[in-house]
Order: C-alpha cells, then structure tokens, then sequence
C-alpha cells in the first residue's frame, strides 16, 4: 500500500485557506533552511519570519520533524518545477539536455553559490535522519531519476540514442553529476564545478547518440554554445 505523504494528510485536514497558510510557513521554512542548513533553523525564528502565530505552527504541524518533512516535499516539488519547466521540454532530446546543463548553470549565483542544490542539502544534512524522512528523500530522488529515465527512453525509442543505452544509467549519471557539481559549487563557491559536471554528464549521453542512418527523426546532439 503507497505511503501517505504530508500533503496528502494536510489536504484532508485543512481548508483551502489554510492550505494557503500552511504553504507559505513551509516556504519560509524552506528559505531559513536553505540560508542556514536544519539544524540552525527554529521553530520559533520560522514563526517570528513568517509573521504567525505559535498557536497558528501548532495547528499545521505536529514538530519542527513534521514542518522538515513538509519542506522535504516542497523542495521535492521544486526540483520537478525545474526540469518539466517548458524550455526544457520533456528532457526528451539533446537539445533539451543541454537546455537543463545551461539552466542549471545560469543559476550558479541565485542557487547553489549561496547553499548548494536545494534539495541535495537537505538530503546531505538529513541522511542520518529516521527511516521515515530517508523515504521521503528518496522518493524525491526515484521521481527526479524517472522524469529523466522516460525522456532518454523516448530517445532512445526514436533512434536517437544506441539501443545499447541504458536509460536508467543515463539518468543516474545526469543526476549524481549535478549533485557533485553542486555541493562543490557551494564549497568553494566557483562556478566551474557545477558547469564542468553537468556539460560533462550530457557529453556522456551525447556519447551514445546513434548514427544518422538509424534515427527514426532527425534529432542531433546539441552544440554547445561558447563559455564565457
């Protein structure tokens, strides 16, 4: 039987109205947690930021574990905000892949400068946690490996990639090298590991681009524009 998630207990709890309220404690949450890691993140500096009351965090959440695992989800969507974004297509050519490599580097100085991926810090903050929030994580992990994974699939059903390739490995790679990047990003604050992983990670599905003559459409590997 799948597991209930937050938002799934919280829609049957609250109204629309305080569906609303709810969300927007969790986005503050969300930002103090990102600027200042978990840990260093209070109930009470999360309540005095979004300007509630303590009566009013006790109604939507049980615990700072109970608001962690709301921002878990947030974040969560987010992460599959960022990669069903239009430009990006369905992840699902090339093109597209370059597309996300150039989306995630234009955000080096907004993002993961200033704290890392957001969702991968949590994850790396909060891997030791209780069984229950591993889950959580991971199923942010399965969701964001699956919307790559159809997108290389579909390539790969079209002729535009080897009928060798393995989506699933395609998608594990794009994944962890965006991760790698990020947190080296974030600890050195230069943009040059996040921009070498990425592009590398798409030079490697690029590697298993089949020949023209098998192609069902015409589709051929981006080419990456000049790095300033």
């Amino acid at each position: 039987m799948p597991r209930r998630t937050v938002n799934q207990e919280s829609a049957s709890r609250f109204t629309r109205k305080g569906l609303a309220t709810q969300t927007r404690i969790v986005g503050v949450a969300a930002r103090l947690m990102f600027e200042r890691g978990v840990a260093n993140t209070s109930i009470d500096e999360v309540r005095s930021t979004a300007g509630v009351g303590g009566s009013q965090i006790s109604h939507y959440f049980r615990d700072k574990r109970d608001l962690t695992r709301h921002v878990i989800a947030a974040r969560r969507a987010d992460v599959m905000a960022f990669h069903t974004q239009p430009r990006l297509g369905a992840l699902d050519s090339f093109e597209a892949l370059q597309a996300w490599a150039d989306a995630c580097v234009a955000d080096v100085d907004t993002v993961y400068r200033l704290g890392g991926c957001v969702y991968g810090s949590l994850a790396g903050e909060l891997s030791d946690a209780d069984d229950e929030i591993r889950d959580d994580l991971a199923d942010g992990y399965d969701q964001w490996l699956d919307l790559f994974q159809t997108g290389l699939t579909t390539m790969r059903r079209r002729g535009y990639l080897r009928s060798d390739a393995d989506p699933r490995h395609l998608a594990v790679s794009l994944v962890v090298a965006h991760q790698g990047g990020a947190m080296l990003t974030h600890a050195t604050a230069d943009a040059e590991p996040l921009r070498v992983a990425v592009n590398a990670a798409v030079d490697y599905v690029c590697s298993f681009a089949a020949s023209p003559g098998t192609r069902k459409s015409r589709s051929t590997p981006a080419r990456r524009r000049p790095k300033s």
